[in-house]
């Protein structure tokens, strides 16, 4: 099995992950993170200067990272009142986690019916590296688990959808992060990817679409119910 390191999952071809250049491109993980993280509190403002004095860098790096961190909608623009973080809250996750509801069905109904023994080899494959990982190392499993769904999407001609899908699913990676996967959630994970498995193989679109709403949602409810968990042990 290879090293965490050597295995990350990428989008779906001719998408470009992040779209900008390599100081971009890095500038806008580090306020990521410091969003997610809330060392940059909901609401604050995000002046450009300071934002590059802080990281020792020019404008107009920090003015591309926020530009892609307003189009995942981690920052807020308001007129003449520049940029500011959006809370990450429960309204944030649930909006996200409920397009991928609407649109995800449709991406594997195509699928399904496009499906060749090269993908189901290939889901398989990378299905047996997750069970051989056991979420034993978290950030393994969310290269998998994205690399296993990225095989279902990253053929589809609405380019746009993938592209939908692909941004939101790594706004989900990086606010998932802060939290570990209870054992209920590990069974339906492992149990609902051999079941999609079975129907991809079995050519059964409609099974497979409603199967895969109900993984989404199991996703997103996941994270907003440790969301609440950890404000109710916060205010308690």
């Amino acid at each position: 099995m290879a090293e965490t390191s050597a295995f990350k999952a990428e989008p779906p071809e001719g998408i470009d992950p992040i779209g900008a250049s390599s100081e971009g491109a890095s500038l806008y993980e580090l306020i990521r993170e410091d969003i997610i993280e809330g060392r940059l509190a909901a609401n604050e403002r995000l002046v450009v200067t300071d934002l590059a004095r802080r990281h020792g860098t020019s404008t107009n790096p920090v003015r591309e990272a926020l530009q892609l961190l307003r189009g995942e909608g981690f920052v807020t623009f308001v007129a003449n009142r520049g940029a500011r973080v959006r809370p990450i809250d429960q309204d944030f996750v649930r909006d996200i986690y409920e397009i991928g509801v609407l649109i995800e069905p449709a991406l594997t109904r195509w699928f399904v019916n496009m499906a060749t023994g090269e993908d189901i080899a290939e889901l398989e494959r990378l299905q047996g590296l997750i069970e051989e990982n056991n979420f034993a190392d978290i950030v393994r499993h969310s290269e998998l688990d994205t690399a296993f769904h990225t095989v279902m999407y990253q053929r589809h001609y609405n380019r746009h959808a993938a592209e939908l899908w692909w941004k939101h699913r790594e706004v989900l990676r990086a606010v998932s992060r802060r939290f570990s996967f209870t054992l209920a959630r590990r069974a339906a994970i492992m149990r609902e990817h051999r079941e999609l498995i079975a129907h991809v193989k079995a050519g059964n679109a409609d099974e497979a679409a409603d199967l895969i709403s109900r993984h989404v949602e199991g996703s997103g409810r996941h994270v907003l119910e440790q969301m609440r968990a950890r404000n109710a042990a916060r205010a308690g």
